[in-house]
């Protein structure tokens, strides 16, 4: 499997882009990045608190813990969270 730009290491430190706006809806939210003029959505309120929560944490793991992910869940979040980290949505911080 090859990859074309950084690999999604949930160990680091993310943040939503700063070319990211998200307007919470019932479902989750609407994510418009102005850089790609990409609409994409976050399937659930729990995933919204996750991404918008990764400012406030060490690592992405962090976050999934914080937001109450059940271990269950937390596999398929972090796939969720590396496709949002391949688009754009989200990135590491410094």
């Amino acid at each position: 499997m090859s990859t074309d730009g950084p690999v999604f290491n949930p160990e680091l430190p993310h943040r939503c882009s700063p070319q990211v706006a998200l307007r919470p809806e019932p479902f989750g939210a609407l994510v418009y990045h102005f850089g790609t003029r990409r609409l994409s959505f976050l399937k659930t309120p729990q995933l919204v608190e996750v991404v918008s929560g990764l400012e406030r944490h060490p690592s992405v793991h962090a976050a999934i813990e914080a937001a109450g992910v059940e271990e269950a869940q937390r596999p398929a979040y972090l796939r969720a969270l590396a496709g949002l980290a391949a688009n754009g949505t989200i990135e590491e911080r410094p």
